[in-house]
Order: structure tokens, then sequence, then C-alpha cells
């Protein structure tokens, strides 16, 4: 063991200590750190430009975050959320069970984050119109939009990672992933519905509060949403046949974007400004502290001892990545995790007889759905908390904890057995 491989890991458990307390920024720890791999020799600038620092996850985050910008400017989310309310008959279960499937779907067509930060204002402008308690809505939020930004590459930021990391497609993640987030879903939402019981059932909401509600009083610009549809759906279907047109997630992405500016004849600058900059430069930096374990051989070393425990079975390292992924996500925020673990598994990778795609599905399911775990647990959960403390309906640490963990541990039992029925046996 060299003084590098010591000093990397003070670094990083140092910037990811930090990162838990939450007491400071966390793009500026990433930051920090990564600054502080290179100011240390551990990796050169110019090897973190070149070999470390993943612009293909940045570049597909910042195209899709554009179009996102671009389309919440003609009031479709909200138009989405009120049709939900006035579908359901203003019945609190049935409204929850259409918006549990918009968040879900929202949250792999773009990206948790995103969709969270659309849906949750809504959630609490159709509490105050309907007279309905936010709070089982807002759980409900937080664990759909973690399920079903598994099912597709784009959905959340540990799969991106991965599939910038590796040759898997955006069809690949369909495929493969989502079976078992339907299969989650199918079980999670009955769970909710008898957990919230006493808040959803036996409420009516009355008929004059739903005839104010209109969806088509919440589209603002039908000329822009239409331009919006069309460019989203070429966009998809890009992404669906990246690999036949040899082109990357990020080029489709920023082209899609690109395009969108120009139709929807906004200036760039005021797109610009609504972006998630911190999401971007917490990504960029934490590339860099990564980097630096991989530069000192700390992830070579890992993969081997990893390979020690599970002797080598293939099945045995996808059930270990997929506990771990999980209970690490739990408390860590996933996207560090994801990004130490990424590395990794392309060390085991190269030990395995053959390479296993189940390892890196197990990495994707643990890291998602672990962060479901606590209320610190994916990026979602503390954008949704962070809102709800604002509006007056605080998420505790401990209340989250007594549903979300319960829930993770149920969907992770779910993916085990899926894992093995799918790829072993």
């Amino acid at each position: 063991m060299t003084l590098f491989f010591y000093v990397s890991l003070a670094i990083f458990f140092l910037s990811y200590g930090l990162i838990m307390t939450e007491r400071l920024p966390r793009t500026c720890i990433a930051l920090g750190g990564g600054l502080a791999m290179i100011a240390a020799g551990i990796i050169t600038q110019e090897e973190a430009v070149a070999i470390y620092i993943d612009f293909n996850t940045l570049g597909l985050l910042l195209g899709m975050m554009t179009i996102v910008a671009i389309m919440r400017r003609t009031g479709i989310f909200e138009a989405l959320a009120v049709w939900a309310a006035r579908v359901s008959g203003g019945k609190p279960p049935r409204l929850m069970v259409l918006l549990a499937l918009f968040t879900a779907g929202a949250s792999s067509l773009f990206d948790s984050v995103t969709a969270v930060l659309l849906l949750v204002p809504v959630l609490f402008s159709l509490g105050r119109t309907l007279d309905i308690e936010p709070y089982p809505f807002l759980i409900m939020t937080i664990i759909m939009s973690n399920i079903g930004g598994t099912a597709l590459m784009i959905g959340n930021p540990p799969n991106v990672m991965i599939g910038s990391a590796t040759h898997l497609s955006f069809n690949d993640f369909f495929v493969h992933l989502l079976p078992i987030v339907v299969l989650n879903m199918a079980v999670v939402i009955p769970v909710l519905l008898v957990v919230y019981r006493r808040m959803l059932f036996g409420l009516t909401v009355q008929p004059e509060r739903l005839r104010q509600l209109d969806y088509r009083r919440e589209i603002k610009d039908v000329p822009l949403l239409r331009r919006c549809l069309i460019v989203l759906a070429i966009t998809i279907i890009g992404f669906v046949f990246h690999q036949a047109l040899h082109l990357e997630s990020a080029t489709i992405a920023m082209a899609g974007a690109a395009v969108l500016l120009l139709l929807s004849r906004i200036e760039p600058a005021e797109i610009f400004a609504e972006l998630e900059w911190d999401t971007i430069f917490f990504f960029l930096g934490l590339f860099v502290l990564v980097g630096g374990l991989e530069g000192s051989g700390v992830i070579t070393a890992l993969a081997r001892y990893a390979m020690d425990v599970t002797g080598g079975d293939t099945q045995f390292a996808s059930f270990f990545i997929l506990w771990m992924a999980a209970l690490a996500s739990a408390f860590v925020d996933n996207i560090p995790f994801t990004a130490t673990m990424i590395p990794l598994i392309q060390e085991m990778q190269g030990l395995l007889p053959l390479p296993e795609t189940a390892l890196w599905w197990a990495l994707a399911m643990g890291a998602c759905f672990g962060g479901n775990g606590t209320l610190v647990g994916a990026s979602p959960n503390l954008i949704v908390a962070g809102i709800a403390a604002k509006e007056g309906c605080p998420i505790s640490f401990r209340g989250y904890l007594k549903i979300g963990f319960p829930i993770m541990v149920l969907t992770l039992i779910l993916s085990q057995a899926y894992l093995y029925l799918r790829y072993f046996w």
C-alpha cells in the first residue's frame, strides 16, 4: 500500500462524512474533495478531465433538465395533477393510486429529482383545494419517485451513471428493470393504502370543489406544449435506438434540448437560469473524488476483497451488491455511493470468469430502491422534505424511517427473488 492509497482514503471518508452531516453544501464538499485529490498529487488535472469526469452523464442531465425547464412553462404538470383529481372523483385512495402511477412514470421518463420538484407544489395546491391531508401523498411521492426512476436509464442518477460507464443501452434498462419496477409498484401501492387508511378512506371531497378544477385552465401555452411533446417523443425514440445510430445518450439529449430551445423562442439564458447547476457541479466534483480512489489503487483492492468474500460466485456477488448498495444508499445519498461502486464492479467483472450484467442490475436496484430507506437516502427525499417543511408539513427522520425502511426491505426481497429467477435459476 502506497502513501497515496491512505491519503485518498482519508480525503474520501472526510468528504463523505461532511456530506452526511449536511452542515455544508454537498456540492462544495464534492468539489473540495476532488480538488484535494489533485492537490495531493493522487491524480493530475489532465487525468481528471480526460479519464474520470464523465461528460456523457453531465450532458444527459443538462439536456433533460433543459427540456423539462421548457415544458414547465406550458403548465402540463399541473394540468395532469388536476386531471387526476377529477378522474379520481375526489376520493383520496383513488387519487393516491393515480398520482403514484404518474409520479413513477414522470420519474422514469425525466428524472426523479425533476419530477418531485414539479409535483410536490402541485400536491399542496390540491391539498388546499380539496381539503385533504398532504402527508401521505408526500411519502408516496418520495417512495414512488425512487421506484419509478429505476425503470429507465435516465430516471435516477445512479442509472445515468451506470449506463454511461458501461455498454448497457436505454433498451437494456427498460427490458431488465421495468419488470421488477412494475412488481414493486404493484406491491408497494397497496401497502401505502393500508398504512394510511385512516387518513385516506372515508373522506369525501365536496362536489363543488371538484367542479372548480379544470385541467384545461392549467395549460398556459398550447403551441409550445405541442412542440415540447414532439421533441420529447423524438428524444425518447433516439434513446431507444442510440446504439444503432452510433450516438451517445448525451448527444441525443443535448440535441433535443437545442432543437426545443430554437422552437420555443425563449431566451436560452432564461432557461439556463432554471437548471439545477448545483447537481451538475456536485457530479463534477464527485467524479474527480472517486477518480482519486481509482487512481490510488483503492478500487482494485476493494474489488479483490469482494471477490474473496463472494468466492468468485457471480450469484452471491449479485446478492451481496444488491443488499450492500441498498443499505449504504439508505444512509448516504446514493449518488456518491454509485460513483464508488462503478469502478469496483468493473474490477470485479475483470476477475470473474465471464462478465455478468446481473451485477449492474443488482447495483441499480440496490442504489435506487435503497434510497427509500431513510430521509437522506436519495436526492428526491431531501427535496420533498425541504418543500414540506416550508409548507408547514414537516417530515421527521424517524417518522419516515418507520415507513420507508420496511418498504425498502420489502422491495429488496422481491428484487433478490427477481435476480435469482431471471439470471441464475
